[in-house]
């Protein structure tokens, strides 16, 4: 999930989705101080942040990703 670099050791493990194990962890405050700082998650991240509703807490520019 988000706080990797594209390439390289991940900077910050903040989550695993399993489908299916139909499990998933997420570390909300530390995924949105990411997003707060600039990271912009893939639409698959914003999706399952939407459903667990991380959003609530934060003010978030709902835009789509690319």
């Amino acid at each position: 999930m988000l706080g990797s670099r594209r390439e390289g050791r991940d900077l910050q493990k903040v989550g695993f989705y399993d489908p299916i194990k139909n499990q998933t962890y997420l570390n909300v405050p530390a995924i949105l101080d990411f997003i707060q700082k600039g990271a912009q998650p893939t639409e698959t991240v914003y999706d399952i942040l939407k459903r667990v509703e991380a959003f609530k807490e934060f003010r978030f520019n709902q835009t789509k990703f690319n």
